[in-house]
């Protein structure tokens, strides 16, 4: 897909203030931009959370970050023109939004990885896994990628796939074992 000079509001799936927009692909108003970053791919950020789902945008900050280069970023709610329609995620973003962890994945300093997790492109593409500590990432990971990827793996430690979507349908879904996993927590139900 070649890149559109900005993006406006028929590139969203929903605009306006009372949309949800954490763990979504957001486009910016092109009034936003600056000087020099006058372009579409600029306009792309996955919105990690804030009070930006708030219905009155009057300094509501939004955290996200950024589908060009990773940088993370705080907005204002009025900042935000919509959800992007996934079919206007370029190569380029999809492979930066793979390389998200979840917004409350654990410190992989004081945590150790159990599993991780791959996007792939149409034609095979794909960067390094994301590490993932728990069957909780493993949940937010694939939810934060479904709409967006082709392809979504999940592997255990030994490298072996333990989860596999293609074109958001599960074809090798988590075994009940690792689904309930976390006994402290009760179980855990995966909902796709």
């Amino acid at each position: 897909m070649t890149e559109k000079e900005l993006f406006t509001q028929e590139d969203c799936i929903q605009t306006g203030y009372g949309m949800p927009i954490g763990g979504k692909v957001i486009v910016l108003s092109p009034s936003t931009l600056s000087e020099g970053f006058r372009s579409a791919k600029h306009q792309m950020y996955f919105c990690t959370g804030g009070f930006g789902s708030n219905p009155n945008p009057s300094g509501r900050s939004v955290f996200a970050v950024s589908l060009a280069d990773g940088e993370q970023v705080r907005w204002n709610r009025s900042d935000i023109l919509g959800v992007a329609k996934p079919e206007i995620l370029t190569d380029h973003v999809r492979l930066q939004l793979s390389q998200i962890r979840p917004t409350e994945a654990l410190d992989l300093k004081s945590h150790e990885p159990q599993y991780s997790g791959y996007c792939f492109l149409p034609d095979g593409r794909y960067t390094s896994g994301v590490w993932l500590c728990s069957i909780k990432e493993v949940q937010d990971y694939i939810e934060m990628q479904k709409d967006y990827q082709h392809r979504v793996m999940i592997c255990d430690r030994d490298d072996f796939c333990v989860f596999e979507m293609l074109d958001g349908k599960v074809v090798h879904s988590l075994p009940e074992a690792l689904q309930k996993e976390q006994p402290e927590q009760g179980g855990m139900e995966m909902k796709l």
